[in-house]
């Protein structure tokens, strides 16, 4: 079993030289590039290469490949997550010699601190809905700091330093980190129950939301459809909420929507007003995003017609529906979505991408917990597909449960014959290219590192 982080280790008045374990995630390389802004030394160490740790390279950066005891070097602070093994030589090193050992929620409160906070948290739909906000705060004339989940397409990075006092994050619920930072404006997406292997039961993962809500200083904004959100919202109290989504009654509601192309458009009603946009991206579930978003930007102050005009300029980010290439006819994307309902939402957008040409999905499962929770809702949610490949699971920070393989996910789905289950990793680039046929559509989907067959899927492909 992985770390618990210590939350009441306390954070050093200055980090001094920060070595980071685990430094290859977005969220971890998004708070390392920006402690080399603020004129930090940064180490660091990860099991692969990846783009994330060559951009960090290049700011200087000195990072390891594989974890190793002499890696910690003379370091000041160690910035840890939730994924870490407790027998990680690094990590036991730096609890013998009393280093501080900070979360990185920790380290991103240390640089978020003295800023006007906007956090974004919700089971799914963060990553998406921070690039809104921060797309959006640009084409406003603002200069926001941020940290992201993901990549921002049109920026190139996960993370900046900006000269405004707004400071936007992808806050993390899944370990209850969200719940340290000084948030002044909390943007909760949904609350569809994920992680119950850290909170336990469904009342304590919404109890937690209802804490975030609690402590945000300025004022809320949540989705008005989603029943987890409802119920959160009627925890709150003496706070001014913003209201989104669907529903008619909605302080931002969603109206006249047309999700069937490429790009959907949509109608927002908004204090007796409609305003109306297009966005560059597609989906239902990316028109609420952008609903979302909009409460934040009119709940801060900005004009309602310019907010939503300065969203829809939002390009996407990494691992969101995201085109790889075109070989033998087959388009190949890739996406992040690994909860039922985000493969649902990612799926029927893709629907609406791909006209007639079938759509063929390479879906690895993450974490074993999740699995097992939730097997039916994900073949449920695969079906949207013509054709399902799916992988083994990603253990990430759990550790293998008898019994629980994706092989769960496969015989629960209804229709065998479209039902592929390749446990091998090395067969399935060839199981792919062997179902795919001119004006496919392969999109590999999950949070793990599926994204590292798309190379191998596309030679099988040319071959």
């Amino acid at each position: 079993m992985t770390i618990k982080p210590d939350y009441s280790q306390a954070v050093p008045a200055d980090l001094g030289k920060v070595h980071f374990i685990g430094i290859g995630g977005s969220g971890m390389s998004g708070i390392a590039r920006m402690l080399i802004n603020a004129g930090h030394k940064v180490t660091g160490s990860d099991v692969r290469e990846s783009s994330n740790i060559v951009e960090l390279r290049k700011l200087g950066a000195e990072i390891h490949i594989g974890h190793d005891a002499g890696n910690l070097g003379d370091c000041d602070t160690v910035v840890v997550t939730s994924a870490l093994w407790p027998t990680n030589p690094e990590y036991v090193l730096a609890q013998e010699k009393k280093l501080p050992i900070l979360h990185r929620s920790q380290a991103l409160k240390y640089l978020t601190d003295k800023k006007t906070l906007v956090s974004v948290a919700g089971a799914h739909g963060k990553t998406t809905s921070t690039g809104m906000i921060i797309t959006g705060l640009k084409a406003l004339g603002e200069d926001p700091s941020f940290v992201n989940g993901g990549v921002i397409a049109a920026y190139g990075t996960s993370s900046a330093s900006g000269s405004s006092d707004l400071f936007v994050i992808e806050a993390d619920e899944s370990d209850g980190s969200f719940l340290h930072y000084q948030t002044a404006v909390a943007l909760i997406t949904n609350v569809d129950p994920d992680h119950l292997d850290h909170y336990g039961s469904l009342e304590n993962f919404e109890a937690e939301f209802a804490r975030f809500a609690n402590g945000a200083s300025q004022f809320v904004v949540i989705s008005s459809d989603d029943e987890g959100a409802v119920r959160v919202t009627q925890l709150l109290s003496d706070k001014k909420v913003i209201t989104f989504g669907q529903h008619l009654a909605a302080d931002v509601s969603l109206v006249e929507v047309d999700a069937t192309a490429a790009q959907v458009s949509f109608t927002i009603s908004y204090l007796g007003e409609q305003y109306s946009a297009q966005l560059k991206v597609p989906g239902l579930h990316n028109a609420i995003n952008a609903a979302g978003a909009f409460g934040v930007l009119v709940g801060l102050g900005f004009d309602a017609k310019t907010s939503l005009a300065a969203i829809a300029t939002f390009g996407g980010t990494e691992r969101r529906f995201e085109l790889h290439g075109d070989h033998r006819g087959v388009k190949v994307y890739d996406d992040f979505a690994h909860h039922p309902t985000e493969v649902l939402a990612a799926l029927s957008a893709a629907r609406a991408v791909v006209g007639s040409g079938r759509l063929i999905t390479v879906f690895q499962p993450h974490l074993f917990s999740r699995t097992r929770l939730f097997a039916k809702e994900f073949a449920q949610a695969l079906a949207l597909s013509d054709e399902v490949v799916v992988l083994d699971i990603y253990a990430a920070r759990e550790d293998p449960e008898p019994g629980v393989t994706g092989a769960l996910i496969a015989d629960a789905f209804e229709d065998q014959a479209r039902m592929h289950y390749v446990p091998n990793w090395d067969d399935v680039p060839n199981a792919v290219a062997a179902i795919a046929q001119q004006g496919d559509f392969v999109i590999t989907m999950g949070c793990g590192d599926v994204y590292r067959q798309v190379p191998g899927i596309l030679k099988a492909l040319e071959n």
